[in-house]
C-alpha cells in the first residue's frame, strides 16, 4: 500500500442525502490493503447513551461510530491503559472493546469518565473503497494534531476544522446543513 490513511482525519463533504457521513469527522484508526476502519468522533447518539446509563450506572455520552455493527460498542481511551487488549492510535490514545475492564477502570478510579469516548458501531470501508471515496472527493483527507478523540464534540468540530482548512472549505463551513435551502 502507498498511502495508509491511519492516524489522519476525514472530513466529509456536505450533501443533500443527510446521512450518517453528512458532516462527519472520522478518525481512520486502521487502513491496509484489505480497507479502511475508523469511528466518526461528532455524531452522539442519544439513544444509546439511554441505554447505557442503566448498564454503567453512570451518565456518559455514546457516539455513532459508524452504521457497521450498531450493537458493538468501542472505547478511545486517554492516558493509562486498564486493560491489555488494545489498539494503540497514537502515544496518548487507545481503542479497546473491552468493557468489563473499562468499567472496573472508572469504577476503581484508574481513569476517568472524560478520559474515555464510547462508540456504537465503526466505520469500514473494503479494499480500495475508500481511495475511491476520496478520489471522487467524498472526502477531505486532515492532518489534524493536538485533537483530543476524548473531548466530547458535536458538529461544531466538522465546522471548526473546515473553517480552518480556509478557501472554498469556509463555503461548506457556513452553508445550512440542508445544502438545498441555501
Amino acid at each position: 500500500m502507498n498511502n495508509s490513511y491511519k492516524g489522519k482525519i476525514l472530513i466529509s463533504t456536505p450533501d443533500i442525502s443527510g446521512d450518517i457521513f453528512s458532516r462527519s469527522v472520522v478518525l481512520i484508526i486502521d487502513h491496509n490493503d484489505n480497507g479502511a476502519f475508523g469511528l466518526i468522533l461528532n455524531k452522539k447518539n442519544s439513544k444509546m447513551s439511554k441505554r447505557l446509563l442503566h448498564i454503567f450506572g453512570f451518565p456518559v455520552d455514546v457516539y455513532e461510530g459508524g452504521p457497521v455493527e450498531n450493537d458493538k460498542i468501542l472505547f478511545i481511551n486517554k492516558g493509562e491503559k486498564v486493560t491489555e487488549n488494545f489498539s494503540a492510535i497514537n502515544n496518548e490514545f487507545y481503542l479497546t472493546e473491552d468493557i468489563e475492564n473499562v468499567i472496573t477502570g472508572i469504577i476503581e478510579e484508574q481513569i476517568s469518565v472524560d478520559e474515555i469516548k464510547v462508540f456504537s458501531g465503526y466505520s469500514g470501508w473494503t479494499g480500495q473503497q475508500l481511495e475511491d471515496e476520496i478520489r471522487r472527493k467524498m472526502w477531505t483527507v486532515v492532518e489534524v494534531y493536538n485533537l483530543d478523540y476524548t473531548s466530547p464534540n458535536d458538529q461544531s468540530l466538522w465546522k471548526n476544522i473546515m473553517q480552518n482548512l480556509g478557501g472554498e472549505f469556509l463555503i461548506w463551513a457556513n452553508a445550512p446543513e440542508n445544502i438545498s435551502m441555501n
